[in-house]
């Protein structure tokens, strides 16, 4: 890592564990300065004479990204993210894991973010809407250095909803695009392009992109139709350089150039560029950015897996970026059981770091449950029309198909009431929930959280029927007359069905004996 410095994950779990209730109470957390609505100064990032992780889908998380910076990467992209799914989120601050998080309607975290890249990473969107651009952009801005646009990619999935390399063929929408985000926020803007099959209109396109205003022109030198394996067009990218006073980023070099630190400047010199951009060289061993040489791919592993398990990455993510680093050794018999882990413990236990897990963990947990204890009693203070009880459903004490809801429901009816409202949340910081039901203009909702909606909106409906002295089903309670109700409506069904049968044999005799008759006479009219 640059200047011999080393991860700090494992530093972070040992200061963690002495002063898990010291950070929660302090309550100073970087993202509880950076409000909605407000723009913070800070420092503008430079573009020259840098070396940067290129945007990868699936790859530019959160873990990877910080892997960069501390090998020395200068300024890191996150994966391309696509603006409809983002302007659906809400900005959250994670006071647990001490990131701020963009949070889709499902629950699912889009974007992660945390204090140690505030100041260099960009975020990029795939977008073909200046309005929803310019929508996101003022969304995520406050906590990002800049903001990128992808205009560059030639996957279908981005490029048939007119995004990415799409916007190529339409230099109009690309200037409005562009333009709306200089305008509409403060911190720089970028995009990233490939080359055109004339280098008269890549030359003419990257004018019209500069005019826009943007900071810098990240190019991939190769046109849209091109893969990997065809060599990078450096003259066109330097040809780009020339034409325009805005710093231009290369990119595309892996293939041909980038097989450690050195190559990287050797790069920048064949396309002229200000900096340099990488993408598949950086995902197979992010320790490329050390000046002093790549690291030793188990410990470079191994340093992610931290990250991913700190900042609570999906396992899945996780596996999928180990096995780009893996690539030919996924036969090995580490690689084999790390395509066959079905959870982050499982990958720790794949790499020796079993006990990290654990001891990470359990840090998390407790951080969890502490602020989830102080959110509770602040709840409790704020909530005083919201009548509590600390209850749980456990369907082992009800008979089957009997549920507290069914005895709250059935009661509504009886007394005239209107039917019960469920409103269920769900908490960030552990991913419980708790259910407030409304009876009678009256709320009710239990102070434990559970792990499901279903489950929490029983427990509301438990609170409800103790407090109002009625039954709630259970086992114990004797005589159940939803059980009897079941009962005689099954019965009633039965017999019905029953009586159904009956009527049909009776119809089928009779439709026998009306054939037999109809075959009796027919046949003593055949001349014999």
């Amino acid at each position: 890592m640059r200047g011999g410095s080393r991860c700090t994950v494992g530093g972070w779990v040992q200061q963690c564990g002495a002063r898990v209730s010291e950070v929660l109470l302090a309550r100073t957390s970087w993202a509880e300065h950076t409000t909605e609505g407000m723009t913070v100064n800070t420092p503008a990032l430079c573009f020259r004479s840098k070396n940067i992780l290129a945007p990868m889908v699936r790859v530019g998380t959160l873990p990877m990204r910080l892997l960069a910076l501390d090998f020395g990467a200068d300024i890191v992209y996150c994966e391309e993210l696509i603006d409809i799914k983002m302007v659906q989120c809400k900005r959250v601050v994670n006071e647990v894991l001490e990131t701020v998080d963009f949070v889709a309607p499902d629950e699912r975290v889009v974007f992660r973010t945390c204090e140690r890249e505030r100041d260099c990473v960009v975020f990029q969107m795939g977008s073909a809407d200046a309005e929803r651009a310019l929508a996101v952009a003022k969304l995520v801005e406050n906590d990002v250095a800049g903001i990128d646009v992808n205009m560059g990619c030639p996957k279908e999935y981005s490029t048939k909803a007119g995004m990415g390399a799409a916007l190529l063929s339409d230099p109009d929408k690309i200037e409005c695009i562009l333009s709306t985000l200089v305008k509409g926020i403060c911190k720089p803007v970028t995009c990233k392009i490939r080359i055109l099959p004339s280098l008269e209109d890549t030359i003419s396109l990257v004018k019209r992109i500069e005019k826009s205003g943007v900071a810098a022109i990240a190019v991939h030198g190769r046109k849209k139709e091109e893969r990997p394996q065809h060599p990078v067009h450096c003259e066109v990218i330097k040809a780009i350089s020339e034409a325009v006073s805005v710093p231009v980023i290369a990119n595309g070099g892996s293939h041909d150039f980038i097989k450690e630190y050195t190559d990287i400047e050797a790069f920048q010199q064949a396309a002229g560029a200000s900096s340099v951009m990488i993408a598949r060289a950086a995902m197979w061993n992010p320790s490329i950015f050390r000046r002093e040489g790549l690291c030793p791919l188990k410990e470079v592993m191994q340093e992610y897996i931290k990250y991913a398990v700190r900042y609570d990455n999906h396992y899945t993510n996780t596996k999928y970026c180990l096995c780009q680093m893996l690539r030919e050794q996924l036969e090995t018999t580490e690689g084999k059981k790390l395509h066959a882990a079905q959870s982050t413990q499982e990958i720790c236990e794949v790499f020796e770091m079993g006990s990290f897990y654990e001891e990470t963990t359990a840090i998390l947990e407790a951080k969890a449950s502490l602020k989830a204890k102080t959110q509770d009693k602040d709840e409790q203070m704020e909530d005083t029309d919201v009548i509590k009880m600390a209850v749980r459903f456990d369907k082992r004490e009800y008979p089957p198909q009997i549920t507290p809801k069914m005895y709250l429901l059935e009661w509504c009816r009886k007394a005239k009431h209107p039917q019960p409202v469920y409103e269920t949340v769900q908490r960030p910081l552990d991913k419980l929930f708790c259910s407030v039901v409304t009876v009678a203009e009256q709320k009710y909702r239990s102070t434990l959280w559970d792990k499901s909606k279903k489950l929490a909106e029983q427990a509301a409906a438990i609170v409800c029927l103790r407090t109002l002295g009625l039954p709630e089903g259970k086992l114990h309670e004797g005589e159940n007359h939803l059980i009897n109700k079941r009962k005689r409506e099954n019965q009633e069904f039965l017999n019905n069905k029953e009586h159904e049968d009956d009527l049909l044999v009776e119809t089928s005799h009779k439709r026998a004996h009306f054939t037999e008759g109809a075959s009796d006479s027919s046949s003593s009219e055949v001349p014999l």
